[in-house]
């Protein structure tokens, strides 16, 4: 199917997520992860997605996705035994563009500051020859030309006035100039927000970063729609390796979600609720039936 909707700009979405399971017993895998949404651990599932979207269909699928397992016992420095995973989430990243590059192929990727490594941009246009759109946190530091990054002088881009426009910079660790902006957006409570974007492409005008960057907000639909739709928080498996195949059934299940939406025309959320209601009808007239044939009860009765 993601060959069917593949284009030449289409997007590779990569995004972590964690679905809090406080009552399931703890594994290597069901265990406590740190969420940069919350500032907190959770005791949850966290995973890894590589999410295709094609702009030209409207229609994204998973192709991608990586458990975080704590498999590694240690010590920490008050003598407690805690667990961590023996691969970071940036290594299962550059892992999982490699392995898109090869099956499908991308115009951009797209990430936020979490995987905005220069290790992992380095991975996106060295190793795969594609570009990428990524959010920068603010504390980053920039020279303004190869020769202030070669004398060591570095200004914060906070500092830089970016609002509505772009300038081309150079990032510490990185060869390449990156070109940066700066998004400032109101949130759901009226509050603002601000969002430093960076790209290896730089053609782009601020209208296009802003607008193809948007585009990552596909993948937390994926997010919300495994979680609501198709059962991925509702596993009743006890091993990791049955617990992961449930995971990965909804993601799939995902993906007939997707099909359907094509064919009808209604989000996911309709098709459930459609679905959800002919089997309520079905059960119901056959309930119906059940209670008005004459069972051997009946007879018995009279």
């Amino acid at each position: 199917m993601v060959h069917d909707i593949r284009t030449p700009e289409g997007l590779l979405i990569i995004d972590d997520s964690i679905e809090p399971k406080k009552h399931t017993k703890s594994n290597p895998m069901i265990t406590w992860h740190y969420d940069h949404c919350s500032g907190k651990s959770v005791k949850g599932v966290n995973f890894i997605n590589s999410f295709y979207y094609s702009p030209k269909y409207d229609i994204g699928l998973p192709i991608g996705v990586e458990f975080v397992t704590k498999d590694v016992e240690f010590m920490d420095q008050k003598g407690k035994i805690k667990r961590k995973s023996s691969e970071t989430k940036n290594e299962m990243m550059r892992r999982m563009v490699k392995q898109a590059n090869y099956n499908v192929g991308f115009n951009y990727v797209l990430a936020d500051s979490w995987f905005s490594s220069s290790e992992n941009m380095k991975c996106i246009t060295d190793d795969c020859r594609s570009d990428f759109i990524m959010a920068i946190k603010s504390n980053r530091v920039v020279a303004l030309s190869q020769e202030d990054k070669s004398k060591g002088i570095f200004t914060s881009i906070e500092s830089l006035g970016l609002e509505g426009r772009t300038m081309s910079v150079y990032l510490k660790q990185y060869d390449n100039p990156v070109l940066i902006g700066k998004q400032v957006f109101k949130n759901g409570d009226g509050s603002t927000g601000t969002l430093y974007l960076a790209s290896s492409d730089l053609d782009l005008d601020y209208q296009s970063l802003t607008t193809i960057y948007q585009k990552r907000w596909k993948v937390e639909e994926f997010f919300r729609s495994i979680k609501n739709n198709t059962a991925f928080a509702k596993a009743p498996a006890k091993t990791v390796k049955t617990q992961q195949a449930h995971f990965t059934a909804s993601m799939i299940a995902f993906c007939k979600l997707e099909r359907l939406k094509s064919r009808n025309n209604k989000n996911h959320y309709a098709m459930k609720s459609q679905i959800w209601l002919a089997a309520t009808k079905m059960a119901w007239k056959e309930l119906d039936r059940l209670s008005t044939s004459k069972t051997a009860f009946n007879k018995i009765a009279a």
